[in-house]
């Protein structure tokens, strides 16, 4: 079975390392102690603090899954293939929507380090998809939940 490869930047992997370290050293520890005092108020069939944290551990113990799996199978973005002025993924890009100028910046980066709202878009995603392999000054439309949006390239770092 083939696995899938996670593109990722060095801050990236450094960011899920810090995170899996956290969740191994810190929350585990804190997950436990709330286990054990929740134990001690006896009756475990009717007691809330105790599904509480069990329900935790579950969600952290799948996280370490999750983020040891990314890192496994992480592949570091070079961009030392690419053209400068070429949109690929670990490049900041900044463009206009046309006709009314809003500028917007992001960040084309793999989908295990996303964060659409601090401007780290997926390269999987419809945006990324279209711009990837364009160049400063190219007219780029995409797909949007609100319609079809152009945009122009205006800068690629």
């Amino acid at each position: 079975m083939i696995e899938k490869v996670y593109p990722m930047t060095l801050e990236g992997r450094k960011k899920l390392e810090e995170e899996l370290e956290y969740l191994k050293t810190v929350k585990r520890k804190d997950i436990v102690e709330r286990i054990k005092i929740a134990r001690s108020f006896g009756d475990l069939s009717e007691n809330s603090e105790y599904e509480s944290a069990k329900d935790e551990q579950a969600f952290v113990e799948g996280r370490v899954t999750t983020i040891e799996n990314m890192l496994r199978f992480s592949e570091i973005i070079d961009n030392s293939k690419t053209a400068a002025d070429e949109v690929s993924l670990g490049r900041k890009v900044t463009f206009v929507e046309l006709p009314n100028g809003d500028e917007e910046e992001y960040s084309i980066v793999g989908s295990a380090e996303a964060d659409p709202f601090n401007g780290l878009i997926s390269n999987d995603s419809p945006i990324a998809k279209a711009l990837i392999g364009k160049k400063v000054g190219s007219e780029v439309t995409f797909s949007t939940p609100g319609g079809d949006m152009l945009v122009k390239i205006i800068d690629i770092s």
